[in-house]
């Protein structure tokens, strides 16, 4: 039930510390940077270190809410040298070296000394091992770990600072898991922080989440998940890492293992769908431009591919309208977001993938969307089904859109199931011959006219008497009996 173990960077694979005065002793490097592209702010190095301490500690603080690593020179710029006439491009010349600067540099850093051997027996017991840190500099991660010699142990390296997210939010542990080909459910996360590494690693539904201690005070209310194990050594992780890879796959020889679903119309539907935005152009009297709907639909591709984002798509349907006073804008942005976050969840969809998840099934989303995984993990949340998921594959991570074979190919390579081993919950014909031309058995629900499919049901809590996904029992004594 376990197959990669990934660790936290700060508190977890080193310690870390500081004093003043190392602080204000490092900060002389900081004015060399900021001299070397011509800025002199014409401070002491204890003034400047009070600028830097301050600047950065309100972004971090600032980060807890909104959850997003912001780039270093936007760091730099609008936190830590905000009161400062500072030309942003030559601040943006040394921003990364900066933010690397700082954070090898106002620390004491030191590997935790069992971490070598560690990493050796949990590569011995076939595990693999990958890493997520919240960091603001793409530097740090890497020079720290080469230092420490086990660079060669970690794939992937996730940071913030390159996916934009920070933990706790699910979505960098899912995008983790995605790129090591694991479902979320067979990971494990070993992190020093409750509020930041348990919380995330629950919210994604990894399967192990333990705290190792780090006497280090953040500052921070440390709270929103119990740990499965609290340690205070890395050695000790190893006992409950082997318990979880002894127990077998429920469904090891059950025809279907996997199940998959599309996102839109089948686990939620928007029963306003681009209500509040259409108010919004004729309470205003604007008219809408000709040839907009091919222009329209050309930027949702674009979209959903990953071409653009969603803050550009939604700016590019304001232009479309010509809208330019900056009022009308801020408010036709937030009618755009009011009509993407109008999702009303289908009944029983909760408690059925509840059920489906105690059986054993591995879940995974196919999605087409322009919405980030962030959100879509936000609105999954608070229907209560956040936890649930093994692979999500979104068309703005991957490039690609259903019907293209790579899609579904994406999500079963994530599950490590064959692709007759997985069934593809879908409503549109296109999607539906997708998964089948893959090779996976389909079931349709909400389906539109034409749709050729495996099995058809009427509700989503159909899923739960569909012969085809039923346990067989003989296949199941001799799963036990192996």
């Amino acid at each position: 039930m376990i197959r990669a173990v990934f660790f936290d960077m700060g508190g977890t694979i080193e310690t870390f510390g500081f004093t003043p005065e190392l602080r204000i002793r490092a900060t002389a490097g900081i004015q060399k940077i900021l001299q070397s592209v011509g800025i002199e702010l014409n401070l002491s190095d204890v003034a400047l270190y009070t600028v830097v301490t301050q600047g950065l500690k309100q972004y971090h603080d600032s980060c807890i809410d909104s959850l997003v690593e912001l780039s270093p020179v936007q760091v730099w710029s609008d936190y830590v040298l905000r009161d400062f006439n500072v030309d942003r491009t030559r601040l943006e010349s040394v921003a990364e070296q900066l933010a690397t600067y700082v954070e090898l540099s106002y620390y004491e850093r030191k590997m935790r000394p069992e971490i070598p051997a560690v990493l050796e027996e949990l590569r011995r017991m076939g595990l693999k091992i990958g890493l997520i840190s919240n960091v603001n500099s793409r530097g740090q991660v890497p020079t720290n770990l080469k230092q420490y010699r086990i660079d060669e142990y970690f794939d992937p390296i996730i940071m913030s600072s390159e996916y934009g997210r920070r933990k706790p939010d699910p979505a960098i542990f899912h995008y983790a898991a995605r790129l090591m080909n694991v479902p979320a459910s067979q990971c494990a996360y070993i992190g020093d922080r409750i509020n930041r590494d348990i919380v995330g690693a629950r919210k994604a539904g990894f399967r192990l989440a333990i705290q190792i201690i780090h006497d280090y005070e953040h500052g921070e209310l440390e709270c929103g998940a119990t740990p499965d194990a609290v340690v205070n050594s890395m050695t000790e992780i190893l006992a409950p890492l082997q318990e979880e890879m002894s127990r077998s796959f429920p469904r090891a020889n059950q025809p279907v293992q996997a199940l998959i679903f599309d996102a839109g119309d089948i686990l939620y539907h928007r029963p306003q769908k681009g209500s509040r935005f259409d108010e919004f152009v004729h309470s205003h009297g604007i008219e809408s431009p000709d040839g907009l709907q091919e222009k329209q639909d050309e930027l949702v591709q674009m979209c959903y591919r990953g071409q653009i984002s969603q803050e550009v798509f939604r700016e590019s349907i304001l232009e479309l309208y010509g809208i330019t006073d900056e009022a009308l804008r801020e408010n036709g942005r937030k009618m755009l977001e009011e009509d993407d976050n109008g999702v009303v969840f289908f009944e029983g969809v909760r408690e059925t993938l509840e059920i489906l998840k105690q059986q054993g099934f591995l879940l995974g989303i196919i999605t087409d969307t322009a919405n980030s995984i962030s959100t879509k993990l936000s609105w999954f949340e608070k229907a209560g089904i956040g936890h649930v998921w093994d692979s999500i594959i979104s068309s703005q991570e991957v490039g690609v859109r259903k019907p293209d074979p790579n899609i579904y190919r994406a999500a079963l390579q994530q599950l490590g199931v064959a692709p007759e081993q997985a069934v593809f919950i879908g409503h549109k014909k296109t999607e539906l011959d997708g998964a089948h031309a893959v090779g996976m058995k389909t079931i349709a629900l909400n389906f539109e006219a034409g749709a050729a499919a495996d099995v058809f049901i009427n509700h989503f809590h159909d899923l739960l008497s569909v012969p085809l996904l039923v346990m067989h029992p003989k296949l199941t004594r001799e799963t036990e009996a192996s």
